[in-house]
């Protein structure tokens, strides 16, 4: 579709375009890329780790302590080491957690936030800063626990920081801001050093403001070119502003989702905080699993070989996305979309006021992806042209598949659109 087209060759383009779609609804797809798990061939890459424990040794914290049974609140030594590394922290510093880093989260905003406002006769509200596109789990937990969403557009570097500072410096009700920093879900982008170093250093309103860092993505590349946000705790630190980073990760996409280990980096006070509030929950997480991934990971470098047999698998996925959707548009001004060094996504900006509708016609025909907008709080877009794209967990094949079927859908509707326009 070029936009020097006629309206009657515009309208003969739209009549071929609807027999095609037609033809995809009689023959409809079976294909889900909604969320973004890993595949088959990734878990197997991990399974190696289940049969580690075998000796009585296995079961001996630092030789002594019993993994077997309770205790070891904050995780057992060896998995500290082991994530302390990963975050670039003291060992004091860490809180190993259970499968869910989204729980240490949750834990984290009752932790500093809400328990604080229950023991208090204060009537403010609580409000979050969401740079958008972004983790729309992030943003469902925080309207769940009845927090105020900011939506704040989020840039090439990161979120954008004169808004973000101008909003933080005139309002003590804003708490906190939601952060993926590297391979951002879902555009991919990494923050710069720039906007970590203004993050750690701006002055806020609110004085128990946070940063919650979801660093999800932090050994997730795909090639030799290898991004990765500064530091955040050391930044922080470096600013006075120790108590602001709040960091997490976890092995969910690293081995198993359903049965990883999670980890929060953060001040040594933040950690006892939140280790209490954690204490009247459980009197430990499992230390068996912790085991299990500290003896199949063992260290930083480590990780990173096992996640260049991951790259393997995905990269020839992205790789395939980006052609089709070359091939497909080459001189065609319809929709733009990112090519991501790491992480999980790939996203597609349309015509404004076409994803919903595009969406909703792949359903039609077979294809799920994520809902139009829900990368965005409320999962409101007002200009209604975001959609997240999740190949991780199908075939090479039937992404190919879908990637026809959503090269057409977008095609269909943005022509729809400019013909009742």
């Amino acid at each position: 579709m070029k936009m020097t087209q006629t309206a009657n060759e515009l309208s003969d383009y739209y009549d071929r375009l609807k027999t095609k779609y037609v033809d995809f609804t009689e023959h409809p797809l079976n294909l889900n890329i909604k969320r973004g798990i890993p595949s088959k061939e990734q878990l197997q890459l991990s399974e190696p780790m289940l049969g580690l424990l075998s000796t009585p040794e296995d079961f001996l914290s630092q030789g002594t302590i019993d993994i077997r049974n309770y205790g070891e609140l904050t995780g057992i030594y060896e998995a500290k080491k082991l994530f302390s590394e990963l975050l670039e922290t003291e060992m004091d510093e860490i809180l190993i957690g259970g499968n869910s880093s989204l729980s240490l989260m949750h834990l984290v905003i009752v932790s500093k936030l809400l328990n604080r406002k229950a023991e208090s006769s204060s009537k403010e509200s609580i409000k979050f800063l969401c740079p958008s596109p972004g983790y729309d789990r992030h943003f469902a937990m925080t309207e769940n626990l009845g927090i105020e969403m900011i939506p704040i557009e989020l840039n090439e570097t990161g979120p954008d920081m004169d808004e973000v500072k101008k909003l933080v410096a005139n309002d003590s009700a804003i708490k906190g801001i939601w952060c993926v920093p590297t391979y951002s879900n879902p555009t991919g982008i990494t923050y710069s050093d720039d906007v970590v170093d203004q993050l750690a250093s701006m002055e806020t309103k609110s004085e128990d403001f946070m940063i919650l860092w979801d660093n999800a993505y932090l050994v997730h590349h795909l090639g030799e070119d290898k991004q990765s946000a500064k530091n955040l705790l050391t930044a922080c630190k470096k600013a006075k502003n120790p108590d602001r980073a709040l960091m997490f990760c976890s092995t969910s996409k690293i081995t198993f989702p359903g049965a990883g280990v999670a980890a929060l980096g953060a001040s040594k006070k933040n950690i006892d905080l939140v280790a209490k509030e954690l204490s009247y929950q459980t009197i430990g997480f499992d230390k068996l699993n912790q085991m299990r991934h500290v003896k199949f990971l063992k260290d930083k470098n480590q990780v990173a070989q096992h996640m260049e047999k991951h790259a393997e698998i995905l990269k020839p996925k992205f790789e395939l996305i980006h052609q089709k959707l070359t091939d497909y548009f080459a001189g065609k001004d319809v929709v733009e979309w990112t090519e991501p060094k790491g992480g999980y996504f790939v996203h597609l900006t349309t015509e404004n006021g076409c994803a919903t509708e595009i969406v909703a016609a792949l359903a039609k025909i077979g294809v799920a992806v994520t809902e139009a907008s829900a990368t965005y709080p409320y999962g409101h877009n007002p200009n209604d042209n975001s959609i997240r794209l999740a190949p991780t967990p199908v075939s090479l094949v039937d992404l190919d598949a879908a990637m026809d079927a959503i090269c057409l859908c977008i095609d269909y509707i943005s022509v729809q659109k400019r013909l009742t326009s």
